[in-house]
Protein backbone atom coordinates (compact mmCIF):
# COMPACT_ATOMS: atom_id res chain seq x y z
CA UNK A 1 0.00 0.00 0.00
CA UNK A 2 0.86 3.38 -0.99
CA UNK A 3 2.69 4.94 1.95
CA UNK A 4 1.73 9.21 2.18
CA UNK A 5 3.65 11.95 4.37
CA UNK A 6 2.04 15.32 4.93
CA UNK A 7 3.63 18.56 5.62
CA UNK A 8 3.45 22.38 5.54
CA UNK A 9 0.41 22.91 8.09
CA UNK A 10 0.37 25.17 10.98
CA UNK A 11 -1.49 29.21 11.64
CA UNK A 12 -1.82 31.81 9.11
CA UNK A 13 -3.69 34.82 9.26
CA UNK A 14 -6.66 35.50 7.11
CA UNK A 15 -5.78 36.47 3.45
CA UNK A 16 -2.15 35.28 3.52
CA UNK A 17 -0.97 31.55 1.83
CA UNK A 18 0.15 28.57 2.50
CA UNK A 19 1.55 25.30 0.65
CA UNK A 20 1.24 22.15 1.59
CA UNK A 21 2.99 19.39 0.49
CA UNK A 22 2.72 15.56 0.39
CA UNK A 23 5.33 12.65 -0.59
CA UNK A 24 4.19 9.39 -1.38
CA UNK A 25 6.43 6.07 -1.58
CA UNK A 26 4.83 5.39 -5.22
CA UNK A 27 3.16 7.26 -8.02
CA UNK A 28 -1.04 6.60 -8.21
CA UNK A 29 -2.97 7.67 -11.21
CA UNK A 30 -5.22 10.01 -8.94
CA UNK A 31 -3.74 11.90 -5.81
CA UNK A 32 -6.03 14.61 -4.01
CA UNK A 33 -5.92 16.65 -0.45
CA UNK A 34 -9.04 16.58 1.66
CA UNK A 35 -10.05 18.60 4.80
CA UNK A 36 -12.16 17.72 7.76
CA UNK A 37 -13.27 20.72 9.91
CA UNK A 38 -14.30 19.64 13.45
CA UNK A 39 -17.68 18.46 13.66
CA UNK A 40 -18.11 18.16 10.04
CA UNK A 41 -17.43 15.50 7.04
CA UNK A 42 -14.27 14.94 5.26
CA UNK A 43 -14.43 16.80 2.14
CA UNK A 44 -12.91 16.78 -1.21
CA UNK A 45 -10.75 19.76 -1.65
CA UNK A 46 -8.54 19.41 -5.20
CA UNK A 47 -7.45 16.45 -7.29
CA UNK A 48 -4.68 15.72 -10.10
CA UNK A 49 -4.91 12.74 -12.49
CA UNK A 50 -1.11 11.32 -13.76
CA UNK A 51 -2.02 13.39 -16.85
CA UNK A 52 -1.88 16.13 -15.02
CA UNK A 53 -6.01 16.46 -15.17
CA UNK A 54 -7.08 18.65 -12.03
CA UNK A 55 -10.22 19.08 -10.10
CA UNK A 56 -11.48 21.53 -7.75
CA UNK A 57 -14.33 22.21 -5.21
CA UNK A 58 -16.48 25.09 -5.91
CA UNK A 59 -15.42 26.22 -2.23
CA UNK A 60 -12.03 26.61 -3.40
CA UNK A 61 -11.72 27.61 -6.97
CA UNK A 62 -9.79 30.44 -7.38
CA UNK A 63 -7.72 30.11 -3.78
CA UNK A 64 -6.27 26.83 -4.80
CA UNK A 65 -3.83 25.17 -6.99
CA UNK A 66 -2.72 21.57 -6.74
CA UNK A 67 0.10 20.44 -8.81
CA UNK A 68 2.85 17.34 -8.29
CA UNK A 69 6.01 16.75 -9.08
CA UNK A 70 6.24 13.13 -10.43
CA UNK A 71 10.42 12.94 -10.83
CA UNK A 72 9.93 13.38 -6.76
CA UNK A 73 6.41 11.65 -6.16
CA UNK A 74 5.43 15.21 -4.57
CA UNK A 75 2.04 16.57 -4.63
CA UNK A 76 1.75 20.09 -3.40
CA UNK A 77 -1.17 22.54 -2.49
CA UNK A 78 -0.78 26.24 -2.70
CA UNK A 79 -3.20 27.97 -0.69
CA UNK A 80 -4.07 31.70 -1.32
CA UNK A 81 -6.20 33.98 0.06
CA UNK A 82 -7.05 31.68 2.94
CA UNK A 83 -10.28 32.36 4.57
CA UNK A 84 -10.98 31.13 8.72
CA UNK A 85 -13.51 28.44 6.98
CA UNK A 86 -10.34 26.50 5.29
CA UNK A 87 -9.49 25.77 9.02
CA UNK A 88 -9.12 22.51 8.84
CA UNK A 89 -7.28 18.97 9.42
CA UNK A 90 -6.05 18.46 5.89
CA UNK A 91 -5.28 14.90 4.18
CA UNK A 92 -3.53 13.50 1.62
CA UNK A 93 -4.91 11.05 -0.98
CA UNK A 94 -4.25 8.35 -3.27
CA UNK A 95 -6.29 6.70 -5.77
CA UNK A 96 -5.59 3.80 -8.24
CA UNK A 97 -8.23 4.89 -10.81
CA UNK A 98 -7.73 7.81 -13.19
CA UNK A 99 -11.35 9.52 -12.20
CA UNK A 100 -11.85 12.73 -10.36
CA UNK A 101 -15.07 14.73 -9.26
CA UNK A 102 -15.58 17.57 -7.48
CA UNK A 103 -11.93 17.62 -6.31
CA UNK A 104 -11.70 14.22 -4.96
CA UNK A 105 -10.05 10.64 -6.61
CA UNK A 106 -13.06 8.77 -6.92
CA UNK A 107 -12.22 6.00 -5.34
CA UNK A 108 -9.14 6.31 -2.26
CA UNK A 109 -6.85 3.54 -1.71
CA UNK A 110 -4.60 5.47 0.97
CA UNK A 111 -4.45 8.54 3.31
CA UNK A 112 -2.36 10.03 5.14
CA UNK A 113 -2.06 11.43 8.56
CA UNK A 114 -2.99 15.02 8.10
CA UNK A 115 -1.84 18.27 8.76
CA UNK A 116 -3.68 20.55 10.54
CA UNK A 117 -3.73 24.10 9.31
CA UNK A 118 -5.51 26.99 11.68
CA UNK A 119 -6.63 30.39 10.01
CA UNK A 120 -7.43 33.62 12.20
CA UNK A 121 -9.46 36.15 11.40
Amino acid sequence: QVQLLESGGGSVQAGGSLRLSCTASENTKCMAWYRQAAGKEREGVAAILSDGFTSYADSVKGRVTISKDRAQNTLTLQMNVVKPEDTAMYYCAAGPYSSVIQGRCNTVSAWGQGTMVTVSS
